[in-house]
């Protein structure tokens, strides 16, 4: 029985030849573990192959002032270009602006169930369904635990629709020695699985450059 689920090799170029950089999105929800997607945006930032365009949602403009000492303005600054969540009009709302795929970390239960049923209400929503939709990579960093039923079942279809679930599961192998180095690693893997690696992911076997 053939499966509904788009396989990787089934992504379609995500920009047009002769573009010269790679465009990535980067939204930011309420869910717990802000810090992910800010340093996303921090891994990204000295790669000049790479433009950034980032949609941070009003419950995740809380939630980085609850658990970080990060002013907005600042968070804002790291991205090359930032759309308002309310705007449907904006240019990641169609599939005509290409872009390499789509980051959503952290992901509340509220994106997650909006993207598995096609819920358009806002810009993250309608970018992930367009990337979805264009066959572009989708990486969802659904922060939420325990999980019901519900949340399963949530899963399971925007995985149907072609999206990656990629909960914030912390790389024990690479030896962190502080929050910060899960933060970054979780991030850097997300950004690999997206298909933009970056100098800091630490990977299983492969060896480290040492310190200076």
């Amino acid at each position: 029985m053939p499966s509904d689920i788009p396989a990787p090799d089934r992504f379609r170029p995500a920009l047009p030849e002769g573009h010269p950089k790679q465009r990535v999105i980067i939204a930011i929800t309420g869910a717990s573990g802000v810090m992910i997607g800010v340093r996303a945006l921090e891994l990204l930032q000295p790669l000049p192959e790479v433009e950034t365009h980032l949609i941070l949602s009003p419950a995740g403009l809380r939630t980085l002032r609850a658990e970080t000492d990060r002013r907005p303005e600042a968070v804002r600054a790291l991205a090359d270009h930032v759309h308002p969540y309310g705007d449907i009009g904006a240019a990641l709302a169609s599939g005509s602006f290409r872009t390499a795929g789509m980051l959503v970390a952290p992901c509340t239960v509220k994106t997650l169930s909006g993207i598995a049923h096609c819920y358009d209400d806002n810009l993250i929503v309608r970018a992930a369904d367009v990337c979805l939709k264009e066959r572009r990579p989708l990486v969802l960093m659904l922060r939420e635990t325990p999980l019901h039923a519900g949340h399963i079942a949530l899963m399971d279809q925007a995985t149907r629709n072609g999206a990656i679930l990629m909960p914030p599961v912390p790389a024990f192998y690479a030896r962190p020695a502080s929050l910060d180095d899960m933060i970054t690693q979780m991030a850097a893997r997300a950004l690999d699985v997206l298909g933009l690696p970056v100098p800091a992911l630490h990977r299983w076997c492969e060896p480290q450059p040492n310190p200076a």
